[in-house]
């Protein structure tokens, strides 16, 4: 990985020559909690969460936590999960994230009910399985049996559970508040591997960085009128010119260390004339040929740079009035670690017309991505090569948002290393009959384990 080279394969030779683990947590033990975490509809609006917290505090207190080392708090109708396996020394903790909570499902629209686990041909089946509750699961699972071991890690390992990430992530900011001390964080919502259709692992993806989200509102006000009289200006008319603007324009290709180091990775998977452009782009961000075709193609377009779309319009109060007010929404992924202003500014730029002004969005700050620290590159090189020997490791960056997001605006480099590995068919979250592969957790425990064993000495 061109300068990374020297010290991951460091760190991994010194993590090769340590003692052989003890065993992962039981397969069994961790399959149970995945179902009775399904089975607790933790929705928004149902007040579940807090039960979700208190089961997992009891799995954790039989292994031997004390109530000292688990902190359950409530915030409305949700809660965050904090639990300590305290450490040997006073260096910065390590941080585990996950969230408790779900999206909405409708039994009449699914094959099972959602929050009845079921177990069939090969699945867990239920709302969560795979976002994020396996994962959860499988933490927690690990953290009961590293204390069960009598495991004595250097620096204190912290799981952290959110309960509204799939909504408002209010939680989200209050444990990234509290905990921005950490020495980073590892994400069980983000990363994990692809399995091809031939069963065969194809490459581990591991999340260093996500797209700030960010809405922007365009506004233009009129003292309108009676239809039969047009003045020179139209509300509708004059933001139509802005949206038009916008959906021309393109903002200046970016590279960071992610898309560098990922890209050509990538390229070698998909290979053709996108993975040509892939490594044309990562070696020259100013290649105007690999630009144009990564541009032009979906899965890849938000890889190069701040994307802004337009995506709801609302204007005008009767068919027969000139419109007094018309507004629009525009929908920006930015690259991380430009500031939203700077985004904003630039659209304002784009528009061209003092006319039509456009209202940040009070909500959204920018993060950078995380640093590719050797230590954890090593560690998940040990854990994912430990399932599927040389399998490729794709440093990668998000369009979506994690609890990570907030961890990075505080300064905590967070990185997505799921245990979970699956087809590309059988990925089903936020829709319908979610599912996770049963021979997956077997594997997870044993990359947590390894993880959690490693970055903590």
């Amino acid at each position: 990985m061109r300068n990374l080279t020297a010290p991951i394969a460091l760190a991994a030779a010194l993590l090769a020559a340590a003692p052989v683990h003890a065993k992962p947590a039981d397969t069994d033990a961790a399959k149970k909690i995945l179902k009775d975490s399904i089975a607790i509809p933790t929705v928004m609006g149902r007040g579940k969460v807090p039960e979700l917290a208190a089961y997992y505090a009891s799995v954790l207190k039989a292994a031997g936590y004390t109530d000292a080392d688990i902190e359950i708090t409530p915030m409305g109708e949700t809660a965050t999960f904090a639990a300590t396996l305290q450490g040997t020394t006073k260096q910065k903790p390590i941080v585990l994230l996950g969230h408790m909570d779900v999206v909405e499902a409708d039994p009449k629209d699914w094959t099972r009910d959602p929050f009845v686990p079921v177990e069939e041909n090969g699945y867990i089946f239920g709302r969560g399985s795979e976002d994020n509750k396996f994962d959860v699961s499988m933490m927690v699972a690990t953290m009961a049996q590293l204390k069960k071991d009598g495991f004595k890690p250097k620096r204190s390992i912290i799981l952290l559970l959110s309960g509204d990430e799939e909504t408002s992530m209010t939680t989200t900011r209050a444990l990234a508040a509290k905990y921005k001390n950490a020495e980073f964080a590892l994400n069980g919502d983000g990363g994990g591997g692809l399995i091809g259709e031939d069963g065969k692992p194809k490459y581990y993806g591991l999340q260093a960085g996500e797209k700030t989200y960010a809405d922007f509102t365009l506004e233009v006000t009129n003292p309108g009128g009676h239809s039969s009289r047009p003045g020179a200006v139209n509300a509708i008319a004059e933001l139509s010119e802005a949206l038009a603007r916008i959906g021309a324009y393109r903002f200046t290709p970016q590279q960071n260390e992610l898309t560098k180091v990922g890209m050509p990775i990538v390229a070698d998977q998909v290979g053709g004339d996108i993975g040509a452009a892939l490594k044309a782009f990562a070696a020259n961000p100013s290649d105007a040929k690999a630009i144009a075709a990564i541009r032009a193609d979906p899965e890849y377009v938000g890889q190069i740079g701040t994307t802004c779309v337009p995506t709801l319009v609302k204007g005008g109060h009767a068919e027969n009035a000139l419109p007094q007010r018309a507004t629009a929404n525009i929908n920006c992924r930015i690259f991380p670690g430009v500031p939203v202003e700077e985004v904003r500014a630039e659209l304002v730029k784009v528009i061209g017309d003092p006319g039509v002004t456009v209202n940040p969005d009070p909500d959204a700050s920018a993060s950078d991505a995380s640093p590719l620290r050797a230590d954890v590159m090593a560690a998940v090189a040990k854990a994912v090569h430990a399932r599927a020997p040389g399998l490729p490791i794709i440093p990668s960056m998000s369009a979506g948002a994690t609890d990570s997001y907030h961890f990075r605006i505080q300064g905590v480099p967070s990185y997505g290393v799921a245990g979970l590995f699956s087809k590309a068919s059988d990925s089903y979250a936020h829709g319908l009959n979610e599912r996770v592969p049963v021979d997956a957790i077997a594997p997870a425990l044993a990359h947590w384990d390894s993880l959690l064993r490693d970055l903590s000495k």
